[in-house]
């Protein structure tokens, strides 16, 4: 998806401050090192050939490229209410060095999952640059009334065989959200599973074993752990209690500094560890955008603070990046760069079962988010070795053959009218 392209990275290191450099070709990284690039193989060219060009990180730090499981929206689009900017959106995340992510479509009219699907199999246009979309994430609607926080109530349905019919990877669905307890659900988690779909639990009042049954019929994932869904008490744990006290699901959390105490996300930090801790946004079209009213779905919402609320003050996803997560963790748990970085990198690339995404090395693919070394933002980020972001513009535009993009200017035109009013 999109073009590919050849660069080399230097001057940057890796989170231990070692020297990194990193020579990719045809969108894949052909070798990573420290050191000069001259010591590094360097591919072929014909006479007629351009120069690879050349990315000046100095000062930075080379990491993977962000990986966002949970994204309803960015810049002020909604991809639930307005399923048809999700380009708009992708290009977006660019800018928060994200490089690839699940499009979550919350619960909704039927409508709005089938438009959802149309875009991403029709593909970007033609000069896109961005975050790669991986497939669409339906939270809901199958998931209890009791905790279904901000969906709304209108359009919850009941598991069944017709209502995920054509439900598969292949046809661009990458995750479903389901309470396990409700009538049928175990049926549609194998379904959906045996079709390449990962299954995740939430929205739930489950009890563990109800999700027991559901991770013996093919869940490994939670979604946004702690909430909606039950607290873990002494004797019945839970969702809480079969993610943190097992070893088999992964967990989402939402590490924005809003959704969990500082003690709540060192416990799950800590329980997880490192393998099964993974760092999602579940951010919306505030991402970006100044405080103010904006939308999630069919609802308006109110960003204030960092939060993103309902009228009524109920959470309604986040304004968080996952640069801002990686402070979060730092700051509040405690974690090193390695460890909170690989909780949006190849932790995600395992769920994915993609050997391909969340890591450096050769064969994998060019993508790479460049963090300055004291706040973590995003510096420059490449996709499938093409820069899609660079906030230093002029660190490359010299060398021929390469541009700097910045994916904010790409759809600037649009302001009046995006979702929520800015």
């Amino acid at each position: 998806m999109g073009a590919l392209g050849s660069l080399r990275i230097t001057g940057a290191v890796d989170g231990t401050g070692a020297p990194v450099e990193v020579l990719a070709q045809g969108g894949r990284i052909v070798a990573t090192g420290s050191g000069e690039l001259p010591a590094l193989p360097v591919p072929p060219v014909s006479p007629s050939a351009r120069p690879v060009p050349v990315l000046t990180a100095d000062g930075t730090i080379a990491v993977p490229g962000l990986i966002d499981l949970q994204v309803n929206g960015a810049d002020g689009w909604d991809l639930t209410d307005a399923p048809e900017r999700l380009w708009d959106v992708a290009a977006a995340l660019g800018r928060f060095g994200v490089t690839a992510f699940a499009p979550t479509v919350i619960t909704s009219a039927p409508a709005a999952r089938a438009a959802a699907l149309a875009v991403l199999r029709a593909g970007a246009p033609d000069g896109w640059r961005g975050a790669v979309p991986l497939g669409i994430h339906f939270e809901g609607p199958m998931i209890a009334p009791g905790r279904k926080g901000a969906h709304p109530q209108r359009w919850l349905a009941a598991p069944s065989a017709d209502l995920v019919a054509g439900w598969s990877r292949a046809d661009g669905v990458l995750m479903v959200t389901i309470a396990p307890e409700l009538p049928g659900a175990l049926a549609v988690i194998a379904t959906l599973v045996a079709r390449g779909v990962i299954v995740s639990v939430g929205h739930t009042q489950a009890t563990a074993a109800q999700v027991a049954a559901a991770v013996a019929a093919g869940a490994r994932l939670v979604t946004h752990l702690g909430n909606a869904m039950p607290p873990m008490t002494a004797r019945e744990p839970g969702p809480v209690g079969a993610a943190l006290g097992g070893d088999v699901l992964v967990a989402g959390v939402i590490a924005d500094g809003v959704h969990h105490d500082p003690l709540s996300l060192r416990t799950a930090w800590r329980a997880l560890g490192p393998g099964r801790f993974l760092t999602v946004t579940d951010t919306t079209a505030a991402l970006g955008r100044p405080d103010g009213p904006a939308r999630l779905g069919e609802q308006d919402v109110i960003v204030a603070d960092g939060a993103v609320r309902l009228a009524d003050g109920t959470l309604a996803g986040s304004a968080a990046s996952l640069s801002q997560c990686l402070r979060t963790l730092r700051d509040q748990v405690g974690a090193s760069l390695a460890d909170a970085v690989a909780s949006c990198t190849a932790v995600p690339a395992r769920v994915l079962r993609d050997p391909s995404r969340g890591t450096l090395n050769p064969g994998a693919r060019a993508d790479v988010t460049l963090l300055d070394p004291q706040t973590l933002d995003p510096v420059a980020t490449i996709v499938a070795g093409r820069v899609v972001y660079d906030a230093r513009r002029g660190l490359c535009g010299s060398h021929e053959g390469h541009e700097s993009f910045d994916s904010h200017d790409s759809h600037d035109s649009h302001d009046s009218h995006r979702q929520g009013g800015h």
